[in-house]
């Protein structure tokens, strides 16, 4: 899986690294076990889906991007399985993950037990209004998209802070979005065509 990562030119090592210490097929069904290596999406219940390993390292690696050290506070948004917030851990001083359905918060607490990631706090809660007891975050990541970024998110983003999430952009399409901060205020960059899960608002 990581080769074909680096052929499709992944290339930061922290992030190549994360990927190839965290065991994908732990964090799908058993019946899916066989398929957890490919570079496919694949359900994880109650409408959601665990990313493509290529959107998972490229979302990640954007958010590093050419930093050699560890990202610092990082706040996901939609934890699901719990694949990805062990990915971030690896590369990031503390993570804060949310999620806003709690068979999800539940099963990735389970899938995650192993792991014992003492820089990985599991949230349940409404994402998009972020969180603001761990703010400001050095990155924001989002596993779901909306039609907008949510202000909550851009006001808890520390400046010199990056945030990426798939969105709605004014052509209609979803699209990678990367937000980053500046002193001058937030600079926004429309990156290529993906395909989430819809962000939605409250608890489940």
């Amino acid at each position: 899986m990581v080769r074909k990562l680096e052929a499709q030119g992944l290339r930061h090592e922290a992030v190549l690294a994360a990927m190839r210490s965290v065991e994908r097929h732990r964090f799908v069904d058993s019946a899916l076990a066989n398929q957890a290596y490919e570079d496919t999406s694949l359900p994880i219940g109650l409408g959601q889906t665990i990313s493509k390993p290529s959107v998972v390292a490229r979302m990640i690696e954007l958010l590093c991007h050419d930093r050699s050290e560890k990202l610092g506070r990082v706040l996901e948004i939609g934890t699901g399985c719990g694949y990805q917030a062990a990915v971030l851990s690896s590369v990031s001083i503390e993570v804060y993950s949310m999620e806003r359905l709690r068979g999800l918060h539940e099963r990735a607490r389970a899938n995650l037990r192993a792991f014992r990631l003492s820089n990985l706090h599991l949230l349940m809660g409404d994402g998009m209004l972020g969180y603001a007891k761990g703010a400001p975050y050095a990155a924001i990541i989002a596993a779901a998209g909306g039609n907008d970024i949510p202000q909550a998110w851009i006001e808890q983003l520390a400046v010199g802070g990056r945030l990426v999430a798939p969105t709605v952009t004014s052509a209609g399409k979803q699209n990678l979005v990367v937000i980053d901060k500046t002193a001058r205020g937030v600079v926004r960059t429309e990156l290529e065509a993906v395909h989430f899960v819809p962000l939605k608002s409250g608890i489940g």
